[in-house]
C-alpha cells in the first residue's frame, strides 16, 4: 500500500484534524507497514527512527487520535497486546466496515489478513430478521499455519 504524504494531508484535513509531522509520520509508519499489526511501542521504534526526540506518550495521544478519527483501526489478536493498522475506511471504503479478517497461527503467532468477506449474507440476514444492522465485525481463526504444519 502506498500512500503519498499529500493524500495523508488530506486524509487528515477531511476529518478535520492539524496536520503534523507525529501524525504524518504514525500514519506512514502503519501505512508502510500494513501486514505487520504494530503496537504502540513498535510504531514508537519506527516513529524514533526519524524523531528521536518524540516520546511514547506522543505515540499513544497520536494513535488514539487517529482512532477516534478513523483513521486507524485497533486490533485484538488474544495475545494481551492491543495492535493497530491503517484504517481502510482510509482507503475508499466509505462505510468504513469490513477491512479484513486475520488468520492466526497458534504454534508461531504470525498473523495473516484474509480479506474475503463472506458474511455478508449472515448480516443481511441478521437485518431482515431482527432489523439490527450490522455497522461491522471481526472475525479471527485459530489455528496452524502452512510452515508450521511442515514442521
Amino acid at each position: 500500500m502506498s500512500v503519498s504524504q499529500e493524500e495523508f494531508k488530506g486524509m487528515l484535513k477531511e476529518k478535520g484534524l492539524k496536520v503534523t509531522n507525529q501524525r504524518l509520520c504514525v500514519l506512514e509508519v502503519l501505512a508502510d507497514n500494513h501486514d505487520r499489526h504494530l503496537a504502540a511501542e513498535d510504531i514508537y521504534e519506527l516513529v524514533k527512527e526519524d524523531y528521536p526526540d518524540i516520546g511514547l506518550a506522543t505515540i499513544y495521544r497520536t494513535v488514539q487520535l487517529l482512532l477516534e478519527m478513523q483513521l486507524v483501526d485497533r486490533i485484538n489478536l488474544d495475545d494481551g497486546c492491543v495492535r493497530y493498522e491503517i484504517g481502510e475506511a482510509s482507503f475508499g471504503d466509505a462505510e468504513g466496515k469490513h477491512h479484513h479478517h486475520h488468520l492466526i497461527c497458534k504454534t508461531c503467532g504470525k498473523v495473516l489478513p484474509f480479506k474475503d468477506d463472506l458474511l455478508e449474507d449472515l448480516e443481511r440476514r441478521i437485518e431482515e430478521e431482527t432489523g439490527f444492522h450490522v455497522l461491522d465485525h471481526e472475525l479471527k481463526f485459530f489455528g496452524q499455519c502452512e510452515e508450521c504444519r511442515k514442521r
